[in-house]
């Protein structure tokens, strides 16, 4: 196992106090692509232990075939694979892919290797062994890092003459000022971060409401999205912003 042993925090008991959630542990999802088993697992349950949802690909076959089925946040990315390595993994991503955020992992040590990896589209790298506390600084590194990147502007300018301003929560067309509520504000803005990205209902209610669970019956997020377009959309009738993704779920295209 290439992970350092002094203090690898485990899942704890069902009857011991929860860790504390890193700040960037609220709802981004992990997929931790490592073939050797107790690693995986011990990076795993570290990030489980920091309040991260994360979960196990032992090959870049499968890991390609999880990517393309639900949004990953960040790739916690093995260069040794079996099958497909984890640069061959690295490009294919890169090809559909810029949003995600890719840590990789590697023993190997020639300056090369890790030039190759950048220039794949790697975010940065961490060499083996590692240990737990620098496994969660780069994750949260990384979190920060596309927050900062991704962040849409305090106004924007929109087609049709109209304004949004989200540090004031206020919408300007015709003339009038339109007041944005908080929840219609986040999900502009949410919208907005992954606007590379199909969002689905259940990342609103997860992400935005902040549910524990997105497995509930309600219509909570397509009624706010129509109030959202009609006070940012030209023509909320034919909305070209917030456009719907049929069977999916919304993404913003301007």
């Amino acid at each position: 196992m290439q992970i350092e042993s002094n203090a690898l925090p485990r899942v704890p008991s069902t009857n011991a106090a929860p860790a504390q959630p890193h700040r960037a542990a609220m709802n981004e999802r992990i997929l931790i692509v490592e073939d050797e088993v107790d690693l995986a697992l011990g990076v795993r349950d570290a990030l489980a232990h920091a309040g991260f949802r994360s979960e196990v690909a032992h090959d870049g076959r499968r890991a390609l075939e999880r990517l393309s089925v639900e949004p990953i946040d960040l790739v916690v990315l093995d260069l040794m694979l079996p099958g497909m390595n984890g640069l061959d993994l690295l490009r294919e991503l890169r090809k559909d892919r810029s949003d995600v955020r890719v840590l990789i992992l590697t023993a190997l040590s020639d300056e090369e290797d890790l030039i190759e990896g950048f220039q794949a589209g790697a975010d940065d790298y961490m060499a083996k062994p590692f240990s737990p506390r620098e496994l969660l600084a780069r994750v949260e590194a990384q979190f920060r890092r596309r927050d900062l990147d991704s962040a849409p502007p305090p106004r924007l300018e929109l087609p049709g003459g109209i304004s949004v301003d989200l540090s004031r929560l206020e919408v300007h067309r015709d003339g009038k000022i339109v007041a944005l509520t908080p929840r219609e504000g986040d999900i502009l803005a949410y919208l907005i971060r992954n606007r590379e990205r199909v969002v689905t209902r259940e990342d609103l209610l997860l992400d935005v409401w902040h549910y524990k669970s997105a497995n509930v019956e309600t219509r909570t997020v397509d009624i706010h999205i129509v109030g959202l377009r009609r006070k940012v959309e030209p023509d909320a009738a034919k909305p070209t912003l917030i456009q719907t993704v049929r069977g999916k779920g919304y993404r913003w295209f301007s």
